[in-house]
């Protein structure tokens, strides 16, 4: 079997696989209108380059994952390893945002800043459940 030939997954994975595609299309849309400058704040000092540029990249990214979930339900577990690995690679702005201390999207407190950590893995996992990644990826 390949990423592109996936048996059909249940229900509740396919609702699940599609409101994930639906909230990224949603995320990438607010990183290029509203919520731009909140997302600013997500990139970490460190990253080098300005941080508008690296935004709109991410939003167009998100976007481009979030109408896959939703249109290739035939591909959908390479679909779910990228979106997956996408959540993993956006974490170090979720921790620079903690560790120094920006407030974005109403996280104004140390504690919100740090429980909103733990949301992350629950991304992957959902990315990794609702398109069968787990269960249907190909075996060596």
């Amino acid at each position: 079997m390949s990423l592109l030939q996936a048996p059909p997954t249940s229900r509740p994975r396919s609702l699940a696989r599609i409101a994930l595609g639906a909230i990224l299309v949603f995320a990438g849309v607010s990183h290029l209108t509203f919520a731009r400058e909140e997302f600013e704040a997500q990139v970490p000092s460190w990253f080098p380059g300005p941080k508008d540029p690296v935004v709109v990249v991410s939003g167009i990214v998100e976007i481009s994952l979030g109408a896959a979930l939703v249109g290739f339900a035939r591909g959908r577990v390479g679909v779910g390893l990228v979106v997956a690995a996408f959540f993993v690679a956006i974490f170090p702005g979720n921790i620079a945002q903690y560790v120094e201390h920006r407030d974005a999207f109403g996280l104004d407190t140390d504690q919100k800043r740090f429980v909103r950590l733990f949301f992350q893995p629950v991304l992957v996992v959902w990315a990794l459940w609702s398109t069968g990644a787990w269960r249907d990826r190909p075996r060596r």
